[in-house]
């Protein structure tokens, strides 16, 4: 099934979130501390000037906008589904308090640590949500300084060659020497929210390697240590990282 055969405007957001975010699982605990040290080994020598940063399928997830909060003059959550658009834009303001553990991992790091326990104010001054699809990104060459895509280029299409050119966009978004993180679903055979099923492209260490190598410098590409239990139907977690080229 192709992206824009997916009825996008079907998807569950709070089943989504009741049933991957309500709790904080092992697999994301293991990303967020990863995605941390990347995120504040760059910027531990910040010159200053602005920065802007991009979760790119943002969905119902709010850790990776968390994940750049610190770093970040603004942050675009940009997501395609009108219901993620609606839960994301009423996050913003003060978000829920199931992200608070979320938080406190990323607080592992003294870099976040210094904003507190409680970064509500700052989410609400900085983050902001953009409906927009994939695919137009490309319009938007080289704009942010900073970005995230969790789950998102398999997870949105059953074709390998979308689900390389969804990478493509995200990447050529990015602004050379921009740090990134982006995490996929190791072998998805799909998904429910509620009672949709949404398709998934069956992609390994390999097909993500591939797809992020020709924009990338210093790629890292990480198989979690986590056993794979979120849900059925995937064999483990991929995440990868490293800069822009």
């Amino acid at each position: 099934m192709k992206n824009a055969e997916v009825a996008w405007s079907a998807f569950d957001s709070i089943a989504y979130v009741d049933h991957n975010y309500r709790d904080l699982q092992a697999e994301d605990a293991e990303i967020l501390t990863i995605v941390r040290d990347h995120f504040a080994g760059h910027f531990r020598n910040r010159d200053g000037g602005p920065v802007y940063g991009i979760d790119v399928g943002a969905g119902a997830n709010l850790y990776p906008a968390l994940s750049m909060l610190p770093w970040c003059d603004e942050i675009t959550q940009f997501e395609r589904s009108p219901s993620n658009v609606d839960y994301l834009a009423s996050q913003v303001g003060s978000y829920a308090k199931n992200w608070d553990q979320f938080w406190r991992v990323l607080c592992g790091n003294k870099g976040y640590g210094a904003l507190g326990a409680d970064p509500r104010a700052r989410f609400s001054k900085v983050v902001k949500v953009q409906q927009g699809d994939i695919f137009d990104l490309k319009r938007f060459a080289g704009r942010w300084s900073v970005g995230t895509m969790f789950f998102v280029a398999e997870s949105m299409t059953s074709s390998l060659d979308e689900f390389t050119l969804g990478v493509e966009c995200f990447m050529r978004a990015l602004a050379p020497g921009a740090p990134f993180v982006a995490a996929f679903m190791e072998h998805s055979e799909g998904y429910h929210t509620g009672e949709q099923f949404f398709p998934a492209c069956d992609v390994g260490e390999n097909e993500v390697r591939d797809s992020l190598e020709p924009f990338a410098d210093g790629l890292k590409v990480h198989r979690l240590e986590t056993k794979a239990a979120v849900r059925d139907g995937y064999s483990g977690m991929i995440l990868s990282y490293g800069w822009r080229g």
